[in-house]
C-alpha cells in the first residue's frame, strides 16, 4: 500500500507561487495548497514506501529555492467517513 504524506511548508516572503511551480511536476507529489495560517504550502506526497517518502522530501523538495522550513506529517492510516 502507498505511503501518504502531508509536508508543511513555510516559504520566503511573496514566493510562495515560485514554491508551488516547482513543486507542482515533481513525482509523488499529488496535490499542492497555498494555505493561511502558520505554513504557506501544504503539499500532499505520496510515494510506494516510506524510504521513498524521504528520498522525495530530502533530495528534490528541500533543496528547492525560497522553503525556509518544512515539517513532514505522515499518514499513520486512512480511512473514510461513513455515513
Amino acid at each position: 500500500m502507498p505511503v501518504k504524506a502531508f509536508l508543511l511548508i513555510e516559504t520566503g516572503v511573496d514566493r510562495t507561487k515560485e514554491v508551488v511551480t516547482a513543486l507542482g511536476p515533481l513525482e509523488g507529489v499529488k496535490s499542492v495548497y497555498t494555505v493561511t495560517g502558520p505554513y504557506d504550502v501544504i503539499a500532499v506526497l505520496e510515494r510506494e514506501n516510506l524510504t521513498d517518502i524521504g528520498d522525495l522530501v530530502t533530495s528534490k523538495i528541500y533543496p528547492l529555492p525560497y522553503i525556509s522550513r518544512s515539517v513532514t506529517c505522515i499518514c499513520l492510516a486512512w480511512s473514510r467517513p461513513t455515513g
